[in-house]
């Protein structure tokens, strides 16, 4: 319900929640139910970015403007025009760069590194963080400024434990996005697993989940994914408990 009623505005949201959880899925479902679905979503992992290669990523740079800009190039930013930006793990972000973030939240436009001439962008920002945000900027090590204007909204994804009604339709989705890309006809999974998978505890959160699924549809031969393929841990541990559900286990 929050989802659908953030993803018909324009507000930055923060998302945030343990390593795993989803965060990224929340991003997309609020893109492609927004106005802009027709345009770009651009996922950046700001960790994985380093980090004198920050600014010219994401606001692009001239030719020339430092060593190895052999031409121009479109920042992310600019990608992303009339689309969406999702900044997973903001607080990565380098202190010295957040208030050039903060800049484009505010005015709506770029500089890339080198240029003396800002270029307007329509970017709709979402970021994520499995770090406590409120506890880096007591730190000193997040902008608060900053901080407020990407906490418009935010959606807290609790452990997916805590969620377990959000399992079947996470299992579902998984089976479409990996047997499309397979080239099988898979439609589901059978109950029994379905009630295997949602008694599961998931430590690694929905990243561990999709890793079976994607798993399971290797082993499928038929429309259902069944107990006999999923790994070994869940077949044993399923087995026992539905023979305990059945009455014949006690």
């Amino acid at each position: 319900d929050l989802i659908k009623k953030v993803a018909k505005t324009d507000g930055t949201v923060l998302i945030t929640g343990k390593s795993g959880t989803g965060k990224e899925i929340v991003a997309r479902a609020i893109h492609y139910n927004s106005n802009r679905a027709s345009g770009r979503f651009v996922a950046i992992n700001s960790g994985a970015i380093v980090e004198t290669l920050f600014e010219s990523e994401l606001f692009g740079h001239k030719r020339g403007s430092f060593t190895g800009a052999v031409s121009d190039k479109e920042g992310l930013f600019k990608i992303a025009n009339g689309g969406t930006i999702f900044l997973d793990e903001v607080g990565e972000i380098p202190l010295h760069l957040q208030v050039k973030l903060l800049r484009v939240i505010e005015e709506k436009e770029i500089l890339p590194v080198g240029s003396t001439n800002t270029i307007k962008t329509d970017v709709r920002i979402i970021a994520a963080s499995n770090r406590n945000l409120t506890e880096l900027v007591e730190e000193g090590k997040f902008r608060e400024d900053l901080f407020y204007r990407l906490n418009i909204v935010e959606i807290h994804l609790p452990p997916l434990e805590e969620r377990k009604e959000d399992i079947s339709y996470l299992i579902q989705h998984f089976i479409m996005k990996h047997s499309k890309q397979m080239g099988k006809l898979v439609r589901g999974a059978t109950n029994d697993v379905v009630r295997i998978l949602m008694n599961h505890k998931w430590r690694g959160q929905v990243r561990e989940l999709e890793n079976i699924i994607e798993r399971a549809l290797i082993f499928a031969d038929g429309e259902f994914i069944t107990i006999n393929d999923l790994p070994e841990e869940f077949k044993t541990k399923g087995s026992s408990a539905l023979l305990f559900e059945s009455g014949k286990l006690k």
